[in-house]
This record gives structure tokens, C-alpha cells and sequence, in this order.
């Protein structure tokens, strides 16, 4: 049997696996229920009234519990309100029906510890698929047609025709339902079917076997598309210390298509093809420039595209008291403020030969200057402090400019304080004020010590 072969040939099904079969009560669905429970899978029938059709939707219901009782096969079935769910989320019908049920498939196919959900696509679907791919704008993955499997979907009709279903369903003189909406021309859908794929032949009789090839030759191509695209990520995609993603920017420019590149990597984001191809056009412009998607932001750096959770909780807009007591120890930064260190604080009697370093993550200050506790907080526009080595004030934002700060690294500074004086910007610059000089007795010293 055709279908039993290709089922073996992509490996869809198990032999004798559990198997939930979504179940319209229309010809497809009665051919693939029929075949699956004909070559020994446990099937499970699963029926879904959407409530659009009226009495007709209700026939249905009972044509499908009646079909899959006559075989002994056991039938679920369940009820939704499809226009108030389709209302809710602003989707049209078709995409709320499908979320539904796929939805509800998965949940029985858990419930039932099910192998596989199996729906009735054909070959004539994935056509139509191809056609309304291309009306609408796509990809090369939309020009591949319907996968043969999606997750633990599968779709063991894709190696037949609408033609040949209904050639088994007058063999083996099995009843369907027909769905009055399938002749309306309401949905594009309808539209390919009954007006485009028409018209398509009569310029090539066999337009549906052409296009069906060309997007099995395609659906080869995407394996070798993907892989390289996996390769070339690797390459381009580093991961921040705060949780973003960065797109090395140069290095994206190197690729033969940095577009396609750069699609494949913000479109998993939620990024829509406008929106990436004005990032694309961005990317030799001024730094700093802000794009959004629906659950994420991009900024726009000098060497790199920083891309950022838009739900992901912003630091809380407090402060950390550091008593002087807590000398010689970690302060949990890293907990109390969602922050990627943690900090060390240690007082030493000054010394000619103190040990000094020059890491920028280790500060020394005149404790005897110092006013407790000391304050740990975020940047504020306005803040000015003594750049060590300087004696004049500077604006904590102009030192940001000065230094090529990023969007990015100025929302991440943090700045510890002393009173109403900001005598360190964390991991970066201490105040002059408040340096070890010559009268120094006592040095206090604020390591950050990053967490893995």
C-alpha cells in the first residue's frame, strides 16, 4: 500500500503505536482513520466541534462519533467557542480553529501517551499551501510545502493525491461529510482551490505535480540552507553577561547574504521583515537606535546588535546600604538586585609599599573620607562625579560618551556612593576626592567579583 510505504520511508509511526487521529468526519480524515486502523495502529479518534456551522457542525459530530464507533475505534470529542476565542486574541477564524485544536491534540496525545497526532493533509493541500505562501510573501521554508512531520504531528496522506482519497473511498464505499464552507469563497484557501489552481491549469494540466516537485526540490535545499545558517550563527551570535544576545556586526557583514543571515536570526525573535530590514539598513548608522518586536527590543551598537527580553524585569529601581561593619565580606548582589556579581569589601592599614592593582575591577579609597553606609545604585541623568587623576567634575553621562559607553553598558552601570558623592563608577572609574593619598591611614577595598 502506497501510504503503508510511506509512512516506513520518513519513519512516522511506530508499528502498532497509539495513534490520535484528527477526525473531521470529511473525506480526508475518513481515508486516514480508515487506513491507519486497517494497518494495525491504535488509533484514537479525535473530533473537534467549532460551532461556525450551525446544525451542520453538529451532523458532523455525530457522523464522526458514529464512523469511528462502527470500526470499534474509541472517539473523543470536545466543544469551542471559536468566534469569541478568535475575538480575544485578534485572529482570524482559521488561525484560531488551529490553535484549538492542535492545542487539544497535543493534550490528548499526552493524556493517551500517544506516539504521534495524525492529520489528514494531502498532496493537494500542500499546494495550495506553496500558492498561498507565495500570495502572501515568504521564505524558502514557506516555498517547501507541508512539512511530513511537525513535532508529533505527522501526516501520512502527503505522498497521495485528493484524486487517489477519493479513489479509496468508493473502493472500500466509505460515507463523509462534506463541509458546505469548503465551497465559499470567504477564505483564500478557497480561493486557490476553486479559482487559482483551475486557471493555473489550463496554461500546464499538471501545474499541481510542477509546483509539488519544486517544493519537494526545495525542502531538500532547506536542510542545506538550515545547517548553513546554524553554522553561520555560531559564528556571529555571542551571549551578553546580562542575558542578550549580540550579532557581531562585521562579522554578519562578511556573509554572502548578510539579509538572509540576519533574518534567520531576528525573525526567531519576533522581529517582522520590515522591521528587520530596517535593522539591516542600520547597520553602518549611528549607534544607539532602537527597534522593537513584541517580546523583544534591539539596540543598535557601535560593533554590535544587542538584542534584549522585552518581559525581562527591569533592575528595580533601589539602593544597597554597605554598613562599615561589613568589612571582609561578599555583599549578594547577585540576589538582591538580579545583578551578574557580587562585591568584596576589605580595609587595610595603609603602607609606601601598599599593593596596589591596576584592574579595573578592584578601587581603593581614604576610608577616614568615607561617610557611611556607603550607597549602591543606579545611574541617574544629572550625576556628576572627580574622574581619578582629574580635579575638575564631570557628568556621569558626558564620562559615558567620552568612553563609547553603549545603550546597553550605561542602563547596566552601576555607581557606588558616599553621601551625596558618587566615588565609584562599579568596574570602571573611581573618584579623585576620595584616592589613597600620602595622609592615608586606613584603605578601604571594593572588589567585584563576577558570577558564572
Amino acid at each position: 500500500m502506497k501510504i503503508a510505504a510511506f509512512i516506513e520511508k520518513h519513519r512516522l509511526l511506530s508499528p502498532g503505536a497509539t495513534v490520535i487521529v484528527g477526525f473531521s468526519g470529511g473525506a480526508d480524515s475518513v481515508a486516514l482513520l480508515h487506513v491507519l486502523h486497517r494497518l494495525g495502529y491504535k488509533c484514537i479518534a479525535a473530533h473537534c466541534n467549532f460551532h461556525l456551522r450551525g446544525a451542520e457542525s453538529l451532523r458532523d459530530e455525530m457522523f464522526a462519533c458514529n464512523f469511528a464507533q462502527s470500526l470499534h475505534i474509541p472517539v473523543e470529542k470536545t466543544d469551542f467557542d471559536t468566534r469569541r476565542y478568535a475575538s480575544e486574541q485578534h485572529i482570524s477564524i482559521e488561525m484560531a480553529a488551529r490553535d484549538l485544536r492542535y492545542a487539544w491534540f497535543e493534550t490528548l496525545r499526552v493524556n493517551c501517551q500517544a506516539e504521534a497526532i495524525a492529520v489528514a493533509h494531502h498532496q493537494d493541500d500542500s499546494v495550495e499551501t506553496v500558492l498561498l505562501n507565495l500570495i502572501r510573501g515568504t521564505g524558502i521554508r514557506g516555498l517547501s510545502g507541508i512539512r511530513v512531520r511537525s513535532g508529533a504531528v505527522v501526516r501520512p496522506l502527503l505522498g497521495v493525491g485528493k484524486a487517489e482519497i477519493l479513489a479509496y473511498i468508493r473502493e472500500h464505499r466509505l460515507d463523509f461529510v462534506t463541509d458546505s464552507s469548503n465551497q465559499t469563497l470567504e477564505y483564500t484557501r478557497n480561493i486557490i482551490r476553486l479559482q487559482v489552481l483551475p486557471l493555473l491549469q489550463t496554461i500546464n494540466p499538471s501545474v499541481a505535480d510542477a509546483i509539488e516537485r519544486t517544493a519537494s526540490h526545495l525542502s531538500q535545499a532547506v536542510k542545506v540552507y538550515e545547517t548553513a545558517i546554524a553554522q553561520a550563527k555560531s559564528t556571529v551570535l555571542v551571549s551578553g553577561e546580562n542575558g542578550d544576545i549580540r550579532v557581531d556586526i562585521k562579522k554578519i557583514q562578511t556573509f554572502p547574504s548578510p539579509e538572509a543571515l540576519l533574518y534567520e536570526i531576528l525573525s526567531g525573535y519576533g522581529f517582522n521583515d520590515s522591521v528587520i530590514r530596517d535593522i539591516g539598513d542600520a547597520l553602518n548608522g549611528q549607534a544607539g537606535k532602537l527597534f522593537y518586536a513584541p517580546s523583544h527590543r534591539l539596540i543598535k551598537d557601535r560593533e554590535w546588535l544587542i538584542i534584549h527580553p522585552m518581559d525581562a524585569p527591569p533592575t528595580p529601581d533601589v539602593s544597597l546600604d554597605i554598613p562599615e561593619a561589613m568589612e571582609r565580606i561578599t555583599i549578594p548582589i547577585s540576589l538582591a538586585l538580579s545583578l551578574p556579581f557580587s562585591l568584596t569589601m576589605e580595609t587595610l592599614a595603609c603602607s609606601p609599599d601598599f599593593p596596589f592593582s591596576s584592574d579595573q575591577s578592584v578601587a581603593y579609597f581614604d576610608k577616614d573620607k568615607l561617610r557611611f553606609p556607603l550607597q549602591l545604585r543606579k545611574w541617574r541623568k544629572g550625576d556628576v562625579f572627580v574622574p581619578f587623576g582629574m580635579k575638575g567634575k564631570q557628568k556621569v553621562g558626558k564620562y559615558f560618551k567620552d568612553h563609547l559607553f553603549s545603550r546597553s553598558q550605561k542602563e547596566a552601570a552601576w555607581l557606588l556612593c558616599s553621601g551625596d558623592d558618587i566615588i565609584w563608577i562599579v568596574n570602571e572609574r573611581s573618584d579623585n576626592r576620595y584616592r589613597v593619598g600620602p595622609e592615608t591611614r586606613s584603605v578601604l577595598i571594593l572588589k567585584v567579583n563576577r558570577c558564572r
